[in-house]
């Protein structure tokens, strides 16, 4: 089941994000994250099964007018390549497609995850060298 994020999730959603380290965030990104779930969110879901959160992903709106930006998409470990990872994406595309005037979505993963993101239909827009930490490369594809 897919649905809207809480604040009561914040722990297990966390814990998530330590599941995916260093495989494919680096250690230094959580601050990022923790100041995203606390001031940044504009939508953010959650995939639960069995009352677990196993997967988590949202969309933010960019500052031009006709974008928007899949954010912080993760699943635990355990459930990766069950397509839940696709199940989520699908969902948050279709969210931002209700909205009437985006015309573009954007990701920007790294080079730990893009070819998922290009099996979706994202195309890679540019690379940027160790953005994100040492050895996590910036990946910004659109669809």
């Amino acid at each position: 089941m897919i649905r809207a994020y809480n604040r009561s999730d914040k722990i297990e959603v966390i814990q998530l994000f330590k599941l995916n380290t260093p495989q494919y965030f680096d250690a230094s990104e959580e601050k990022g994250f923790v100041h995203y779930l606390d001031h940044d969110i504009e939508d953010y879901f959650v995939f639960e099964s069995n009352r677990q959160i196993i997967g988590s992903g949202g969309v933010n709106l960019s500052s031009k007018e006709k974008s928007a930006c899949l954010s912080y998409g993760m699943i635990h470990p355990d459930f990766q390549g069950q397509g839940i990872g696709r199940e989520l994406t699908h969902f948050r595309i279709n969210h931002l497609r209700r909205i009437p005037h985006i015309e573009e979505i954007v990701v920007r993963t790294s080079q730990h995850v893009f070819k998922f993101y290009e099996k979706m239909g994202f195309k890679i827009d540019h690379i940027e060298k160790d953005y994100w930490a040492k050895d996590f490369d910036l990946y910004q594809m659109k669809i």
